[in-house]
């Protein structure tokens, strides 16, 4: 619907006042139609909110002492971790019985991230729909499904009594990437699903700046905006009524992950299990560094609060440090890899800090119209700014009290797709070979025998026949060519 001319000189002057009325310029050559799609665009950005989140990322404020002190670093407390790797069993198995008991009481959601596409996997469709090449032709939102599908059924049988369990999935994505999504679930009929606990919601967007702190305009008629990164999910949540959502089923422990992981345990009863005793509002899953100089993020006890540091923020002494209890193993060794727990009480907070998480910088290309001759313009060279916020952004609020962290098998739980086939390393092939490599652990612990004619062959276990490794008695004593796929059937 079109605004009225009392709305348009309301908000063109809210922009002008702000120095951002350069997005009005081409307005009256606009169609009707390009006139109410522009001012919709606009209403929906506060232009003051975005000149000081802008001002800050770009300037951000010194240390009171001008920043001559380095922060104080220390790996968290020995309090607030517990691994996999040297757990006690009776505790994982305590764990495990415990978040199985919240699932069967449909107390559990999944929250995942979805928002990139698949650019750099030379695909156009959004990273979810990718098949990396297993031979069942599964793609990653189809494994994911499966695997919520199986914790129900491992749950229900639990519980026992024809308990109906359901875990609902919260699907973030992006502007680009929400209607293929929404369209792919459908065509998939949501893998098994019920399509009534498959919310699909999307993600904010901010507008890009200039070098000079101008919002662009991508045509005469619409603002160049980017997604406001991973940490854009706190606002997302709240905005798409998906915490509404979830108080309504009773809700209390959230499990949030991203996309391109093809290890990723959905709603792992051991996670949830372990962060809901442990009475916390934030959990994280971690992997243990490779070695002093892998690139990855480090979650640490950063000036007494859980931060995030990247792996350049460490010195190369620090980063080679080893632990005094355990030679030969890092002392800060906990890669994040974006895999966490949130109790409900903390997220139902969101809006009363939401917006005082920090701005970060992206440096882009970004092409757009030139105010003076209309024409639209590709920079050869970096001409401004995305806004992104991170989704561990939040992780200082917390007092160490609050926040628990959990040491994993890589192995078992974590392979990213970053990079296009070919590559080496994060990439489609990596991927495949991570799940047949991990069917096969399996069958051979349930007592089958894999016979291989190549060493990166191996067995991809259907979700739907085992989520852990369980449930695989019938393969003992069998001898199993490889590569195999094992299916329920």
């Amino acid at each position: 619907m079109a605004p009225s001319a009392q709305q348009v000189s309301e908000l063109k002057e809210k922009y002008t006042l702000a120095g951002q009325g350069q997005v009005f310029k081409f307005y009256d050559t606009l169609s009707e139609a390009e006139q109410a799609s522009l001012y919709e665009q606009l209403a929906n950005f506060d232009p003051s909110y975005i000149n000081t989140i802008a001002a800050i990322a770009l300037a951000p404020p010194k240390a009171e002492n001008g920043g001559a002190a380095a922060p104080s670093l220390e790996p968290l407390p020995e309090s607030a971790v517990a691994s996999i790797l040297d757990s006690k069993p009776e505790d994982i198995d305590r764990w495990y019985s415990q978040g199985l008991d919240l699932i069967a009481a449909n107390k559990v959601g999944v929250v995942l991230m979805a928002g990139g596409q698949g650019t750099r996997l030379g695909s156009s469709a959004p990273k979810g729909c990718f098949n990396i090449g297993l031979p069942s032709a599964k793609s990653l939102f189809q494994i994911q499904a499966e695997r919520i599908l199986k914790i129900q059924e491992l749950a229900a049988k639990k519980a026992g009594s024809g308990a109906e369990v359901t875990v609902p999935w919260y699907v973030m994505t992006s502007g680009p990437t929400r209607g293929p999504t929404e369209q792919y679930f459908k065509e998939q009929n949501y893998f098994g699903l019920k399509p009534e606990n498959v919310f699909i919601f999307e993600q904010g967007v901010l507008p890009c700046i200039s070098n000079d702190g101008k919002i662009l305009l991508e045509s005469k008629s619409k603002v160049a905006v980017a997604p406001d990164g991973n940490g854009g999910i706190y606002n997302a949540l709240v905005e798409s009524k998906v915490l509404d959502d979830m108080k309504k089923r009773g809700i209390e422990h959230i499990h949030a992950y991203c996309v391109d992981n093809c290890l990723v345990k959905v709603a792992d009863p051991v996670f949830i299990g372990f962060s809901a005793a442990s009475n916390v509002d934030i959990a994280t899953k971690v992997v243990r560094k490779r070695n002093a100089t892998e690139s990855v993020g480090l979650i640490v006890c950063k000036n007494g609060r859980p931060d995030v540091v990247e792996y350049s923020e460490i010195d190369p002494a620090t980063a080679a440090e080893e632990d005094p209890k355990q030679p030969g193993v890092l002392r800060f060794r906990a890669a994040n890899i974006v895999n966490h727990y949130y109790s409900f009480r903390f997220l139902e907070t969101i809006p009363e800090w939401a917006k005082t998480l920090p701005h970060h910088v992206a440096r882009k290309k970004i092409p757009y119209v030139d105010i003076e001759s209309g024409e639209t313009v590709k920079p050869a060279k970096p001409n401004g700014i995305k806004l992104e916020q991170f989704v561990f952004d939040v992780f200082p609020k917390l007092e160490l009290s609050q926040f628990a962290c959990m040491e994993v098998r890589r192995e078992d739980e974590f392979s990213p797709l970053k990079n296009a086939r070919g590559t080496g390393e994060d990439d489609p092939d990596t991927s495949k070979y991570d799940i047949m490599a991990q069917g096969k652990r399996w069958l051979e612990a349930a007592g089958a025998t894999v016979v291989t004619e190549d060493a990166k062959d191996g067995v991809e276990v259907s979700p739907l026949t085992s989520y852990g490794g369980e449930g695989l008695e019938e393969v003992a004593g069998r001898t199993i060519r490889a590569p195999a796929v094992f299916e329920k059937d």
